[in-house]
């Protein structure tokens, strides 16, 4: 189990050692001046949260944004407004953009930044996106200009591999739409610049007592599983000093089309112990909360020196299994699959609490309205959670988290799930292989409904 535990903490440990080298290159700039642009057509979720890391961790930056509404837009028109509004500046010397940017036009509009040093993150990949009809045609843009964006990129940055493979094995099929002069070995000229390195997380400290599960349930599931009963631990092994250097950077300017869209300005780590079997867990002393003059006030949620401290606490004999989904509501996350897969388990007599969380948008698939009616016995916590403490908090009050993703190149909230306490239950498909072991894994609807019906059988509120 140890070493699948250090698979998953691979998925955090390159990042915060290799993001190094952006740092570094930050300091070509003299005196106040910034010299590292970073540029985000859609500042939320997983977006917002490395640009945010990124600008408290640099010194000398300068963040460009616009709010995460109206994706489609965003990715055909924000270059020519970034174009008008990003200052003309000499001092700029590192150009750091999401995937969403047409990053060809940018610098055809303004040529004074296709001369820097031009990094491209790729968050998803608009090839292998799913459609969400069967009959409906792919936008053949959306893929072109991340095509294009790659061919003017210097480095090209993927955060799994199985988005950077996906991309490049996918670039021909994609531009066989084309009529004629088709061009030609463009995965060949693009795969140099490519690299990957996981996404970054900004965790909480959390205090488990114990696994999320009380002792019956975790006996039961170690004895139908032969699951460790260790709590999967996603945090990394590096130092401190990996971690952007020894203090937080310097804040850069932002300028932002939405004022209102700022970031969380949390710097949070990740701390934790071994138990003394060699499981990994996270139980800090009391001392971690009394250090540098505040006291213990005894509730579940701690803010010291702008860090996060949230405790995990038993679960209480006869509550029932918490199941949190934490997903954008959007037809790529297959809610439809998770709200099925939950009303069947209801539809069998079985006792489950029921949060469903992420960021929901103008139209939401109709799954979610039908969904709330029917569980609404069940539901704790529903929509959208604002503030990130909060959020937090909720998964630490859970013990499955579940994804049922057709659409997924990393999984940030999966992973945040994990270092909160939760149990994973995610499809064996897309970027999970990659990161978690197959324990953890399911390959049809039944698959998934077996092993969450699994964890409510054992549970002593059944």
């Amino acid at each position: 189990m140890t070493m699948q535990l250090a698979r998953i903490s691979t998925a955090i440990c390159p990042l915060s050692l290799r993001f190094v080298c952006l740092r570094r290159m930050s300091t070509l700039s003299q005196g106040d001046h910034p010299n590292t642009l970073l540029i985000e057509p859609f500042y939320g979720g997983s977006h917002r949260q490395l640009l945010d890391v990124l600008s408290e961790n640099i010194h000398g930056c300068q963040v460009c944004t616009l709010p995460a509404k109206k994706w489609h837009w965003r990715s055909r028109v924000a270059a020519l407004w970034f174009s008008q509004n990003i200052p003309v500046r000499e001092s700029y010397r590192v150009l750091f953009a999401s995937s969403v940017l047409n990053l060809a036009e940018l610098v055809a509009l303004r040529p004074d930044l296709g001369k820097l040093q031009k990094i491209l993150y790729f968050h998803e990949n608009q090839l292998v996106y799913p459609v969400r009809k069967a009959k409906k045609e792919r936008d053949f843009q959306f893929g072109y200009n991340q095509i294009l964006s790659c061919l003017v990129a210097d480095k090209i940055v993927f955060n799994s591999k199985f988005n950077r493979d996906s991309f490049l094995q996918s670039i021909d099929t994609y531009l066989n739409v084309l009529p004629d002069y088709k061009p030609k070995g463009l995965a060949k000229q693009i795969e140099p610049k490519c690299t990957v390195l996981y996404f970054p997380l900004k965790l909480p400290v959390v205090v488990v007592e114990d696994s999320g599960l009380d002792e019956r349930v975790s006996h039961e599931l170690i004895k139908k599983k032969g699951v460790d009963q260790g709590i999967l631990d996603v945090s990394h092994d590096c130092d401190s000093k990996s971690n952007f250097g020894n203090s937080p950077g310097q804040a850069g300017s932002h300028i932002e089309l939405d004022s209102s869209s700022s970031g969380y300005g949390d710097r949070q780590e990740d701390e934790r112990k071994k138990h003394e079997d060699g499981h990994f867990s996270r139980k800090l002393s009391e001392e971690h909360f009394k250090s540098e003059g505040s006291e213990t006030s005894g509730t579940p949620l701690e803010r010291r020196n702008s860090q996060i401290f949230l405790q995990r606490f038993p679960r209480v004999k006869g509550q029932p299994l918490h199941i949190v989904w934490a997903h954008r509501w959007e037809h790529d996350k297959d809610p439809e699959l998770f709200f099925n897969t939950v009303l069947q388990l209801k539809e069998q007599g079985l006792k489950f609490e029921l949060s469903v969380l992420g960021e929901s948008f103008t139209d939401n698939p109709e799954i979610f309205t039908t969904a709330k009616g029917k569980l609404k016995e069940e539901i704790v916590n529903w929509g959208y959670q604002p503030c990130k403490e909060d959020y937090y908090k909720v998964l630490c009050s859970a013990d499955v988290a579940v994804s049922t993703a057709i659409h997924e190149f990393f999984g940030v909230a999966m992973l945040e799930a994990v270092h909160c306490g939760c149990y994973p239950i995610v499809p064996s498909r897309l970027v999970y292989p990659e990161i978690f072991p197959k324990t953890y894994l399911y390959n049809t609807p039944a698959q998934l409904a077996k092993k969450t019906e699994e964890f409510l059988q054992v549970s002593p509120s059944c």
